[in-house]
């Protein structure tokens, strides 16, 4: 190896780790990120919390999703230009119940980000999970969002907080809190009158998201995928059982999810004579439509499940 780039090689080791080290302490203001400075910063882990966070701060909050719209949380794990907005944040609003799984990297690493756990108040299911080698292991189930009165809690949780590092706007915060759960109240009673028309108790979802949903709503979930990770595989023996249990339960429907490959539901329902519809966990946002809207498209793709 010649002088040349024995010299290049070091000028890189030392002059990368010194530029992320000034963009990460130099001009800690909120603009060098693109915040504005004037506002209240407040980062969502994801989209259903960006949602219920513009809702409640409306235009006196900066809301900023950090997983981009369009990706998929569960696969998603935070840039060191993501960290450094974390700790310029006012308020890290996050889902907590294991769902954010870069947070205790962050939490451990000496954070001094203000971060709100939605989940705090509310009493989670433990599911099965299996792990790489096989073994099963309890885990908190994180879906809470697709229940709606959850959601409200949710709702709540965040307007306290942002009462709490704005104060002069806590009425403001607290009014729209208020609108915002009227609204999702108003959707659990929809729910609830159309779910109640329906004879059928079981549906068959993709992955195990609709627990909480369900149990509010004297629903039973099955499920293709047994865990919270969409992309299990699921082996020729499951894949037998699911279609042999679908078969003795008489499922007209079969439900695959957004940005999920949707062949393996389709050979489920090619084998029962189902169709293929989907139920969205709501965990990939975009701008062209709500939480409330995703939620009453879910419970119209229900009915089709449970009523016909």
């Amino acid at each position: 190896m010649s002088r040349v780039t024995n010299v290049a090689i070091l000028a890189i080791a030392i002059i990368i780790p010194l530029t992320s080290l000034l963009i990460w302490n130099s001009d800690q203001n909120k603009d060098v990120l693109g915040f504005e400075s004037d506002q209240k910063i407040v980062l969502t882990s994801f989209y259903p919390l960006y949602e219920f966070t513009k809702e409640i701060g409306k235009e006196r909050v900066e809301v900023f999703s950090i997983t981009p719209f369009g990706i998929e949380p569960h696969d998603w794990e935070p840039s060191i230009r993501d960290l450094q907005k974390i700790q310029q944040a006012d308020l890290v609003v996050v889902n907590g119940a294991g769902f954010e799984t870069w947070l205790d990297d962050l939490i451990s690493a000496g954070s001094k980000a203000v971060i709100v756990d939605t989940s705090s108040a509310i009493l989670l299911h433990s599911t099965l999970d299996r792990n790489e080698d096989d073994h099963h292991a309890t885990s908190k189930d994180p879906h809470i969002w697709l229940n709606p009165n959850f959601a409200k809690m949710q709702v709540k949780t965040i307007a306290l907080n942002l009462k709490t590092i704005d104060p002069e706007n806590a009425g403001y915060y607290e009014k729209n809190a208020n609108d915002y759960i009227t609204k999702l109240s108003k959707l659990d009673e929809k729910i609830r009158t159309e779910i109640s028309q329906c004879d059928r108790k079981d549906f068959l979802a993709f992955h195990n998201a609709f627990f909480y949903f369900a149990n509010e709503y004297g629903l039973t979930q099955h499920t293709i995928i047994s865990g919270k990770d969409q992309h299990e595989e699921v082996t020729p023996q499951t894949l037998e059982k699911i279609i042999q249990d679908s078969k003795t339960l008489g499922f007209g429907v079969v439900f695959t999810e957004e940005a999920i490959d949707s062949r393996l539901s389709k050979v489920i329902a090619d084998e029962i004579g189902a169709r293929v519809l989907v139920l969205d966990p709501i965990e990939i946002g975009d701008e062209s439509t709500s939480y409330i809207e995703k939620m009453q498209k879910n419970v119209a793709n229900l009915k089709e499940a449970l009523c016909s």
